[in-house]
């Protein structure tokens, strides 16, 4: 069991390693189980608001695995898988359109793996799709795509702006050669430079850089290197993740070599876990050159464009996932396929999803039902961990009840001196987001924490 797992109040958590878990999502898919019976969603779906939905492509497939990579993707499929693969979104797609009825999409996103991976004729086919199937105004909505150096290539890239896309992630990691190799990534600068002038002659709005803290070897002197090598660039965003070492990773392996029985956590750095004092310089140094922190991971320049928008989170409204391994969320169900880290596990799953047909694809079979206690901690979650952080009077027009006494450990928050005291918002300080890792499994129901106590992913 993980420390992520353990009940507790926050001031206990708070004496372990303030990295206990990312909750990008709640509940997490580890929680996720097969349901029942199968949900129709069509009857899902005509619950649900869907004036302001969020549609999902997910591409599990890349040209490396990355040492640190916990997510549902595999390195260098055969042709003709991804050729079958990109085939079943269109005919999801078609299912899709046929149980969702009248909607409005309000963002649009493809991630993976890489997605950037596919041919350009491939993108294209999924981005027609997207317009001609499901109807997504590609041109007048915010959408994204996530790339790698080494696929972000003219050809793809001109497909994606030509579509509609205005923004590319772009996962860079460090600029240090020593740190790519302790992350078993190789790369180099030139790759990125190369990239990155790539998107930038595209004329994407906005690019945004990934970059990785805890990385053993690094110190503040090189992991500040890397920030301002990224920001010669000038992203309009940045985002930068702490390394987790998880047990089925590459690195994870490495570690049960070097005799880990445990992941909490497990840190391959032989100075130790430096990740917080990494962390408050880089947040410093990113506000002294002007960017605007977002969350605990993500900061925004003072060019971006103006958010006219939902936030680009996923968590915000309905999301309808495409493709293997994508989760869709409605408010009393969230559902996905099974998923994997390793290969093996992984395969099976996409051919599994290879197999559906329509019928198939209109159902749910997987996935976690959020009772009115969930769908409560969801809600302070999402809000919580993000700018401008939890509304309470806005908590109480969606549930009809006080947020402090339904989750009267959010207390907590104040007494430790995590969040600013302003009138009717719970809005974590500086002290709070750098524990954002804390807060956020602290928050998972009794519910959930079991369940992702006994799951793991498949080998």
């Amino acid at each position: 069991m993980n420390q992520s797992d353990l009940a507790g109040t926050l001031a206990q958590r708070m004496r372990d390693t303030p990295y206990q878990a990312y909750s990008y999502s709640y509940p997490h898919k580890s929680a996720y189980r097969p349901l029942a019976q199968p949900e129709s969603l069509a009857r899902l779906w005509a619950e649900q608001d869907r004036s302001a939905l969020f549609a999902y492509i997910h591409i599990p497939f890349c040209e490396m695995r990355c040492g640190f990579c916990n997510l549902f993707a595999m390195a260098r499929p055969s042709p003709e898988l991804v050729e079958r693969y990109v085939a079943q979104v269109l005919l999801q797609m078609r299912a899709l359109d046929a149980v969702l009825g009248e909607r409005q999409f309000a963002r649009f996103a493809m991630g993976g793996g890489t997605p950037t991976y596919l041919s350009p004729a491939q993108l294209q086919a999924l981005l027609e799709g997207a317009r001609d199937i499901l109807g997504i105004d590609l041109q007048a909505t915010p959408a994204g795509i996530e790339a790698s150096p080494e696929t972000a290539t003219p050809e793809r890239l001109a497909v994606c702006r030509s579509m509609g896309i205005d923004r590319v992630s772009l996962g860079i990691q460090s600029f240090a050669a020593n740190e790519m190799r302790s992350l078993a990534r190789p790369q180099q600068n030139d790759v990125v430079q190369r990239a990155i002038g790539n998107i930038r002659a595209a004329g994407f709005p906005t690019l945004n850089l990934d970059l990785i803290y805890g990385i053993a070897g690094q110190t503040v002197a090189s992991l500040l290197a890397s920030i301002d090598s990224a920001l010669a660039f000038a992203p309009e965003e940045l985002y930068l993740y702490p390394l987790y070492v998880r047990p089925h990773t590459g690195l994870g392996k490495v570690a049960r070599r070097q005799g880990a029985t445990s992941f909490d956590p497990v840190m391959l750095n032989p100075a130790g876990d430096s990740r917080l004092s990494l962390y408050e310089a880089a947040r410093d140094h990113l506000r002294a050159c002007g960017y605007e922190q977002v969350s605990m991971r993500m900061f925004r320049a003072p060019h971006a464009p103006q958010q006219d928008g939902p936030s680009y989170c996923c968590q915000n409204d309905g999301m309808v996932g495409l493709g293997a391994g994508a989760r869709s969320y409605t408010q009393r169900l969230h559902y996905a396929t099974d998923y994997a880290v390793g290969r093996s596990g992984t395969i099976d799953i996409i051919e599994d999803y290879l197999a559906l047909d329509a019928a198939g694809f209109a159902q749910a079979r997987h996935g976690f039902a959020l009772g009115a206690e969930d769908q409560r901690r969801r809600y302070a979650i999402q809000s919580l961990l993000t700018e401008p952080g939890l509304d309470l009077a806005s908590y109480r027009q969606r549930f009809g009840s006080d947020c402090l006494q339904d989750l009267p450990q959010l207390l907590e928050l104040d007494q430790l001196g995590l969040v600013d005291a302003q009138a009717g918002m719970l809005r974590l300080n500086d002290r709070g987001y750098a524990y954002a890792d804390t807060i956020g499994p602290w928050l998972a129901s009794d519910t959930v924490r079991a369940l992702m106590a006994e799951g793991a992913p498949a080998c």
